[in-house]
């Protein structure tokens, strides 16, 4: 029987039904009881091949270089041998824009970022990603977005079209809308339409006019300029924010001031009492490498509120206490 096997063994695939439909086709003088003593031993054959790969493995340490302290000397070395410097983000502007000047590249390129988040909450649950409009201190560009006002009153649509709206109207536009013949790049409404704008929740999604994404309210001059000159951002890979911020050739201040701006605004989406929500935050521009920020001092600071004990309190309560029994 072991010289049979060892002519078809090549094409038996190791499943119980596999081998025994093989060994009882082609080897017929085979009783039942070898064939169920060679199958036991094959398992067992199986599984003690599968323990002794499982201890090698377990035996096999893997040897990992460990970062030296000091840091590098020359310009160029082994980056596995240190760990990656972190700059001060007005360092870090600085030498991008060093960078420019060495490498003769355009002086106008725009300068990203990358924001990691730690999306966890409490247990299991985690931060939704989500998506946001932030209007910068210092415009970057001349861009302008695209912007349709939903509303009824004719005082408010006049005040829409002054402030820049590309498209002003009622319950008229949902029917353009589904059929693509209206496309923008946001949508804002006043509270008195939202109820009629219900058949567009699915088509609009994320750009659905809220609250929440401060796309619905009563100040339409406000909610244009958020909309129209704001920067959009949104999470990816569902950690991950990248974003231009500014030019390379603005002032270190400005681009300071943009990119902390965009931080306090993600660090709205995560109550502070899970942590802090951005883990690693990189700079770099259109031409250059990735630089790691120092976090100190670009987070919101958490304010404790701290409850002063008063002596006089303390003496009191005995007091009470005595008179209620």
């Amino acid at each position: 029987m072991f010289v049979f096997l060892s002519q078809y063994w090549p094409r038996v695939a190791v499943t119980d039904d596999n081998i025994y439909f093989l060994l009882l086709e082609h080897a017929p003088n085979s009783s039942v009881d070898d064939l169920t003593i060679f199958f036991v031993c094959l398992r067992s054959a199986k599984k003690g091949s599968q323990k002794t790969k499982q201890g090698e493995t377990k035996k096999k340490q893997v040897t990992r270089r460990r970062p030296l302290m000091s840091k590098p000397v020359d310009d160029v070395y082994l980056t596995w041998c240190y760990e990656r410097p972190s700059y001060d983000v007005e360092e870090a502007v600085g030498m991008l824009k060093k960078f420019q000047e060495l490498d003769f590249t355009h002086p106008k390129q725009y300068v990203y970022i990358n924001v990691f988040l730690d999306m966890a909450l409490q247990k299991k649950k985690k931060v939704d990603p989500f998506a946001s409009t932030v209007l910068l201190p210092y415009r970057f560009t001349d861009e302008t977005n695209k912007v349709l006002v939903f509303t009824e009153n004719e005082q408010e649509a006049e005040i829409a079209r002054e402030n820049g709206a590309a498209v002003v109207g009622g319950v008229e536009l949902i029917k353009w809308i589904l059929e693509d013949e209206i496309q923008v790049d946001f949508y804002v409404a006043v509270p008195a339409i939202m109820p009629k704008l219900i058949p567009l929740r699915n088509k609009l999604r994320r750009k659905y006019p809220s609250t929440k994404r401060n796309s619905m309210g009563h100040d339409i001059p406000k909610m244009l300029q958020l909309f129209r000159e704001g920067l959009e951002y949104t999470v990816e890979d569902e950690r991950v924010i990248k974003t231009r911020i500014a030019r390379l050739d603005m002032p270190t201040e400005q681009i300071v001031a943009n990119l902390k701006t965009v931080i306090h605004d993600i660090c709205t989406f995560k109550p502070s009492t899970y942590g802090p929500f951005v883990q690693k935050l990189v700079i770099r521009s259109s031409t250059s490498e990735g630089l790691l920020l120092n976090l100190d001092g670009l987070l919101p600071q958490v304010e404790k509120v701290e409850e002063e004990e008063n002596p006089e309190d303390d003496e009191e309560k005995p007091i009470q206490e005595s008179v209620s029994t």
